[in-house]
């Protein structure tokens, strides 16, 4: 039985959520007992997110699934049963059971020969999107994510994200993604539970995931559990392998752009085990050798795991992670970025109920721009956001059909928004800025709840705390015409410690499914979530420079509610074909935008440069899958807006964002000729995204200048993007001569990119023509259309394991 209770006191609305949960405990007494365990591969002792157990004598009412670390627990009444264990990929192991006593049973499932998984998952949702109660989820299978086309040859985990419904990006050369109108800032993208707060190398052309060291990947777009919290878009949450603890596997791939390398084995077989995945491009080095310039651009990655099995009920996991990329215009000029994370894990199974995992987290991601003409004349500039977490989580399986999660969360920030030291003709100029600190702290709990066979319902409360700490100097600004420029009229300053501001939020989440019949279900859910960090950038697209910043006194935190509301079903007479109709709204408040001219970087009056506003995104996503046979593939389509409305810009009306696309439609189809052949194809097409284009000039000392004098913001569009990938993929020789299988394999990658060499636009400029004038004849102004990509790319990459 459940009870919400709703409050209000001193105009701040209060909501508690009291779980009366005893009803549920005290109903399975002595003649009820529980069946808990993990299903892992067979093949490399790996644990398996998602796989599905099943009572079939009892289908419909309901059953478990393995979560993060391959754990399960079902509570059932005394008596005999028929259990199927299965997951995608894998053949189904059926076990009769005698149910009188609490029983532990681990599963091994073997995987399908790869004739058999020929017959493959698309969008891999471990159930069918249909049954399962989760909406607004996308989960993407590696080995779908090594079958798209992709930029030189190389696959990516992030571009292949964004061919899912509601998913999309400002174009070609930007970092991150965008989900459902929201910016690139307000995606939280963990990696073994560790915030990553630059998702992309070589200027967003790659991503930070190795795919040889990824495990899982899954995007909540809406409906996000009580769980995660810190940001108001979306969760990415990348888990990576846990290392093969019966043999020693080498995999890797050589590209135009890039090599990699993975190794994992066991270090105590069956007991612990080790993963440890490289990454390097070499573009830098062919710059080097077939010109004579000094330009270089590379990047390197290393991706590393290990754990240890204490006992059955006990285990530790250390994982971590470290990428850099290096962009150098000549000797005299470098630039440079990366993330660094580590992960420090302890699962802790307390009873048959009762499992518990207990994470310490450390992340950093620092930058650093250079000029060192020589020992009198070099300027050296700094940035960098650091964060250390620790977060205890529990999961208490009620019953069958009840499961309770709860948990702690203290995140610690330490950000250095500027080191900054220049020197000129030998006299050296310091003009650092201090750092910041902050404090956030959440706890939350979760009850997932079978009612009946037809409803499912998922609800929680997530409690949010922010404390912005000093040392450091708090700033109050005049009051002045919306979109000017603020100044400062008082300061304060706080010693180490101090609080300087703080705030607090009530996080809801709900979500329930009703199901239809067996093949439909109808789904709905609520989510509130608010944002305490934030991502600062007036570019065109989010670039390495964007700097993240703590709420302050003057920089509220952003606090967004989504709706959604979904139909989802599974076609043809053996389920081929899924589709899905999701709709959503979310409205967010306390959105940044920035006055024209703001000074965002190297700035210790940047909050005189900010407004904040309100923001909506809304929209609609179709989803058509075929998920069996020798043809697979989707499509998607996404009608969406997504805007802001600030007192200072746009004369206060609603304007698009930046990322904001009316239509994103996705299409990618896969056809296996036979065992050794195999051909993808990718289609995109999305509506031009906004710009703001100059209606006026002025000439000042021979200099033309183009301006907007309309106070309008993004009234103008880029022309369409559109783009057609293809590749081809050839597989090894799998057996030897004498027909027994071979235990390395390989594979070639032939793809090309942007196959018609559609020339898709990033950005516009105006400037001033080169032509010469008469006298009296008036200045001409040119416009130029900048595309990162304009030609067809075409790439070859060879890909083994052994």
């Amino acid at each position: 039985m459940t009870i919400f209770i709703f409050c209000r006191k001193k105009k701040m609305t209060k909501i508690t959520i009291v779980f009366f949960l005893f009803a549920n405990i005290l109903a399975y007494g002595q003649n009820n007992f529980t069946i808990s365990g993990t299903i892992k591969d067979r093949s490399n002792g790996e644990m398996l997110i998602g796989a599905s157990v099943l009572v079939l004598e009892n289908k419909t009412a309901g059953g478990a699934v393995t979560n993060t670390y391959g754990f399960y627990s079902m509570t059932l009444p005394k008596g005999k049963y028929t259990v199927e264990y299965s997951y995608i990929g894998f053949e189904k192991i059926v076990k009769q059971i005698d149910l009188n006593t609490n029983l532990v049973v681990d599963i091994p499932l073997v995987p399908l020969s790869r004739v058999l998984d020929e017959v493959k998952i698309v969008d891999q949702s471990r159930i069918s999107g249909a049954r399962s109660s989760e909406m607004s989820v996308n989960r993407l299978d590696i080995k779908t994510i090594q079958k798209l086309p992709a930029l030189m040859g190389e696959v990516d985990i992030v571009k292949s994200l964004q061919f899912l419904p509601g998913v999309s990006q400002v174009g070609e050369g930007s970092s991150g993604f965008n989900v459902r109108g929201g910016s690139v800032g307000q995606n939280l993208v963990l990696l073994d539970e560790a915030p990553v707060y630059n998702s992309s190398h070589m200027l967003g052309f790659f991503s930070v995931f190795n795919p040889d060291a990824v495990k899982d990947v899954k995007l909540y777009k809406g409906a996000i559990p009580a769980e995660y919290g810190g940001r108001v878009s979306s969760v990415l949450d990348v888990r990576l392998k846990e290392g093969n603890n019966k043999k020693t596997e080498v995999e890797g791939g050589i590209g135009f752009i890039f090599s990699r390398l993975a190794v994992q084995g066991p270090l105590i077989e069956d007991k612990s085990s080790y993963l440890i995945a490289v990454r390097r491009s070499y573009v830098d080095a062919l710059s080097t050798l077939l010109t004579s310039n000094n330009f270089g651009l590379n990047f390197y990655d290393i991706t590393a795991k290990t754990n240890y099995i204490i006992n059955r009920k006990n285990r530790l996991y250390l994982s971590g992670f470290i990428g850099r990329d290096n962009f150098g215009l000549s000797d005299e000029a470098k630039f440079n970025w990366g993330n660094k994370s580590a992960t420090l894990r302890w699962n802790s199974l307390i009873s048959s109920k009762l499992f518990s995992n207990v994470s310490a987290v450390f992340s950093n991601y620092n930058y650093q721009l250079g000029f060192n003409q020589d020992a009198n004349n070099k300027y050296d500039w700094r940035s960098s956001i650091t964060n250390y977490v620790l977060k205890p989580d529990f999961s208490y399986f009620i019953s069958r059909n009840s499961e309770l999660k709860f948990g702690l969360e203290s995140s610690y920030y330490r950000f250095n928004p500027s080191n900054t030291v220049g020197t000129t003709n030998g006299e050296t100029v310091d003009s650092s800025q201090p750092l910041k600190y902050a404090l956030e702290m959440a706890g939350y709990i979760n009850h997932k709840l079978t009612v009946s066979p037809k409803l499912e319902l998922q609800y929680g409360l997530r409690l949010s705390y922010f404390n912005y700490l000093g040392p450091g100097t708090a700033y109050q600004y005049n009051d002045t015409i919306p979109g000017a420029k603020k100044t400062v009229v008082s300061e304060r300053s706080y010693k180490s410690g101090e609080s300087i501001a703080s705030y607090k939020n009530p996080e809801p989440r709900i979500s329930a499914k009703f199901q239809v019949d067996e093949k439909t279900s109808i789904k709905a859910s609520f989510s509130r979530t608010a944002q305490y960090v934030h991502f600062i950038s007036n570019t065109s697209a989010s670039n390495p420079l964007n700097i993240w910043t703590p709420s302050t006194n003057n920089i509220r935190p952003a606090v967004g509610n989504q709706y959604t509301l979904g139909y989802f079903t599974d076609l043809g007479k053996t389920a081929n074909y899924e589709l899905s109709v999701e709709t959503f709204y979310r409205n967010t408040s306390n959105e940044i935008d920035y006055i024209n001219g703001a000074e965002l970087l190297n700035n210790d009056r940047l909050e005189g440069d900010l407004l904040s506003g309100k923001g909506r995104a809304y929209g609609l996503e179709l989803y058509l899958q075929k998920k069996k046979g020798l043809i697979t593939g989707w499509v998607s389509y996404t009608l969406s807006r997504s805007e802001l409305k600030v007192d200072g810009i746009n004369k206060g009306a609603w304007y698009p964002t930046r990322f904001d696309q009316t239509h994103n439609l996705k299409v990618v189809g896969s056809y296996t000729i036979n065992e050794k052949w195999s051909t993808t194809a990718d289609f995109a097409f999305t509506t031009g995204t906004p710009t703001t284009y100059p209606n006026q000039r002025y000439l000042s000392q021979g200099v033309l200048i183009p301006y907007n004098s309309k106070d309008s913001r993004n009234d103008a569009r880029l022309s369409p993007y559109h783009r057609l990938d293809l590749s081809l993929r050839m597989e090894g020789k799998t057996k030897r001569n004498d027909g027994t299988p071979k235990k390395n394999t390989s594979y070639w990658v032939f793809s090309i990119y942007n196959v018609y060499g559609r020339r898709n636009a990033f950005s516009t400029y105006f400037t001033q023509s080169s032509d010469r004038v008469t006298a009296l004849q008036p200045i001409q102004t040119q416009a130029y259309r900048v595309s990162i990509i304009g030609s067809m790319v075409p790439s070859v990459s060879y890909n083994f394991k052994f």
